[in-house]
This record gives structure tokens, C-alpha cells and sequence, in this order.
């Protein structure tokens, strides 16, 4: 099994605008909620985080238009790229968390390390950290995380669904012992979150796991 892409999902809360000089940021409406929107189109991911962040561009804008935000509530957003750089991510929030009419009302990060980097950094400053399907899995305990969020999924419950459906494939969850099951993963905070619940299910279930690690960036795996 191969998990593949750098972050799993687009979150439907901002709009698009580039920090870099291509782009310049639309005034944002009277009244919006601000989002700093992370994205990834440069570095060697930018294949993947291009489409992605248009992507999710134009499926808010399309809320603002259609619906007039959310609940009637405008979106106003500020694209920053960050290469998929950590350092540059952690960059771009504080120079965007105090922007817009209201402030960051969350801040999408598009990145699992840097996800890592702002979930104290967003404690701090009140400002949810909304990584939708990736990130930190623990997060899912708000009682411990009330600043973070990653719902409606996260790598553990991916990979559980991973050996559910390899299980189901099988003929049932005891056809699961003494098969081994092999986990290629990019070698990085992204690649490595699945690998705890990958433990807690091989003892129970009775496989044996194999991981091979893919040195970042990780575009080429046909050697492993």
C-alpha cells in the first residue's frame, strides 16, 4: 500500500490569492471571515498542489457567488505558497494570521509538518488549525487539541479503512493472520502517521507488517 500525496484533502472554507507577486489580493467583502490559505505551487510537490489549490479557488469562490458564504457569511482569503516548506509555512501564517476583517478566522495548511508546526502556535493565538484528512491523528481529541481539527478523517482512520477493505477482499478479518502486508510510505511527518495504528492492528489481526520508507520527495518509487 502506498499512501500517496502530501495532503489528502481540500478544505472548503477560503479563497485564492497568491502572497507571491503574480497575484494580488481582492478586497475582501464587508463583514467576511478571513482564512490564510497554505498552498504549494512551487517546490517538488507542485504537480499535486497546483490543481489542488486552484481547486479549492474556485469551489469557494463558487460559495461566495452562489451562496453568498457560508450561512450567508462572506469568505475573504489570502493565498500564501509555501513550497511545502515547514519554515516557510510557519512564515506565511504569522504574516497573514492578523489580516482581513476579522483576523484568521482559521487557517488551512495544506501540510502535514507544517500542521505539526502551528497546532501550538494556533492554541496560542485562538485560531483553529483546520487540516481536513491529514495532520497530527490525535487532534481528533478536542479535549486535549480544542485549537486543532481534522475531521472528518485522519491517517489512522485511512489506514484502518485500508485493512478493513484488505480484510473484506480476503474473506474476513481472520483471513488476515500470517498474511504480511507490505506499507511503501514517504518518509516524512505525512508518510509516518499511519504507522501506530499499523502496530496496534498487526498484533490483534495476526499479519506481519513490512514498511518501506520512500526518501522525500518520494516522486519516483519504482526501485521499492
Amino acid at each position: 500500500m502506498a499512501w500517496r500525496a502530501p495532503a489528502l484533502a481540500a478544505v472548503a472554507l477560503a479563497a485564492v490569492v497568491l502572497c507571491a507577486p503574480v497575484a494580488a489580493a481582492p478586497e475582501p467583502p464587508q463583514g467576511a471571515q478571513f482564512f490564510p490559505h497554505l498552498v504549494y505551487r512551487s517546490g517538488p510537490y507542485a504537480p499535486y498542489g497546483i490543481p489542488l489549490a486552484d481547486g479549492v479557488a474556485d469551489y469557494l469562490t463558487l460559495v461566495n457567488r452562489r451562496d453568498g458564504g457560508i450561512g450567508g457569511v462572506p469568505i475573504a482569503w489570502e493565498e500564501c505558497d509555501t513550497g511545502y516548506n515547514t519554515d516557510r509555512g510557519v512564515d506565511c501564517y504569522e504574516r497573514l494570521k492578523a489580516k482581513g476583517p476579522t483576523g484568521a478566522a482559521a487557517v488551512l495548511p495544506l501540510s502535514t509538518g507544517i500542521t505539526y508546526a502551528l497546532i501550538e502556535r494556533g492554541a496560542a493565538d485562538h485560531i483553529p488549525v483546520f487540516s481536513s484528512g491529514y495532520g497530527r491523528a490525535d487532534v481528533s481529541d478536542g479535549r486535549v487539541f480544542p485549537y486543532a481539527v481534522n475531521a472528518p478523517a485522519s491517517y489512522w482512520t485511512g489506514i484502518d479503512a485500508a485493512i478493513s477493505h484488505i480484510a473484506t477482499e480476503l474473506g474476513g478479518t481472520e483471513r488476515l493472520r500470517g498474511r504480511k502486508i507490505a506499507y511503501v510510505y514517504h518518509d516524512s511527518a505525512f508518510g509516518k502517521e499511519p504507522l501506530p495504528m499499523l502496530e496496534a492492528l498487526r498484533g490483534p489481526l495476526g499479519f506481519e507488517m513490512r514498511s518501506f520508507p520512500v526518501a522525500p520527495p518520494g516522486l519516483d518509487q519504482r526501485a521499492v
